[in-house]
């Protein structure tokens, strides 16, 4: 317990005082190309070969980090074909945020956004019109004689392209999963053979792997996709994570885990949130103590169980609407 406290201080830095918060996250001088490495280089390969069959693409983001963490290699691959940017999982995310985000969006030239929430299907539906508008305004090449739209997903890991897949074929088919979904990143393998989602018009979608990119910008982005789940906790690090996770909280007023873990007031210090979810929760783990009269076991706090709890709180919402850009 003192050793993973001391992490904790050492990544947090100087302790805030009450009602006040940090104006920067330490990330103790880590380097982001040994933290985050890249290592999609064959899904990216995978989805080139295929990319000359398809008639559109729908780029699937996280709606919490709507500006940051988008492979610019896949944008690279784009060429000239159709593009729609959807922003899944906006029940997570800060919806007063929304209107700047798409002007923001809009900047960067990419004009075709749709907000979803995969659960419900609501805007969903918005996407089959926009994709016949979109390609029958465009150049086919050698595909011009084909009557079906082939369309290629893509995006970085776990955020919600299979779930869109599906959530398609229930509104315009009313079929079940045609592919596996999960909460990890890694659940698509590799490229998949067509799968239809629509009969009027005629479209069937190729799901893809999730690819990072090569490199990312900086350590902050890579930090904002491993709390969205696009990396496995545990090549971060589930203490590391919280205290960027509290640090944000803060940043954006959103004090929703006061109550849910029992704080007198908000906090700035991670060690002390961590011990109030391991007492909400439960969390404690058995420790052998070696004294003179013999070993003896000793309940103490799971401090490492009670951050991938406040982890887990924030990706299912329990912790308030945040959008992390």
């Amino acid at each position: 317990m003192r050793r993973w406290a001391a992490a904790l201080r050492a990544a947090a830095g100087p302790a805030a005082g009450p009602g006040s918060c940090r104006s920067r996250f330490d990330f103790g001088g880590r380097d982001v190309a040994s933290w985050f490495p890249g290592h999609m280089a064959k899904g990216l390969r995978q989805m080139r070969g295929a990319l000359r069959r398809a008639d559109c693409l729908i780029e699937v983001h996280d709606a919490r980090i709507p500006l940051s963490g988008r492979n610019p290699m896949l944008q690279e691959a784009l060429g000239i074909r159709p593009h729609i940017l959807v922003l899944n999982k906006m029940d997570l995310a800060d919806p007063h945020q929304q209107p700047k985000v798409l002007e923001q969006l809009k900047q960067e030239g990419c004009s075709n956004v749709v907000f979803t929430d995969c659960q419900r299907d609501g805007n969903v539906r918005k996407i089959v019109p926009l994709v016949a508008k979109l390609v029958s305004n465009s150049p086919r090449y050698q595909r011009a004689e084909n009557v079906e739209y082939c369309i290629m997903v893509i995006g970085v890991p776990n955020m919600g392209k299979s779930s869109l897949i599906n959530s398609l074929r229930r509104l315009h088919l009313k079929k079940g999963k045609a592919t596996a979904v999960g909460g990890e990143p890694g659940i698509t393998k590799a490229v998949l053979t067509r799968i239809q989602v629509c009969e009027k018009p005629l479209i069937y979608l190729v799901d893809t792997p999730g690819v990072l990119p090569p490199k990312l910008e900086d350590v902050e982005t890579g930090m904002k996709l491993a709390l969205c789940g696009a990396i496995r906790d545990h090549l971060v690090g589930e203490d590391i994570m919280a205290d960027y996770l509290l640090y944000t909280l803060n940043k954006h007023q959103q004090f929703r885990y006061v109550q849910r873990y029992g704080l007198a007031e908000a906090c700035d210090d991670i060690e002390r949130v961590l011990k109030h979810v391991a007492l909400t929760l439960g969390k404690t783990r058995k420790v052998k103590v070696l004294t003179g009269t013999g070993n003896v076991n000793v309940t103490m706090l799971d401090y490492s169980a009670a951050a991938y709890e406040f982890i887990r709180a924030f990706r299912a919402g329990h912790l308030g609407r945040v959008t992390l850009d």
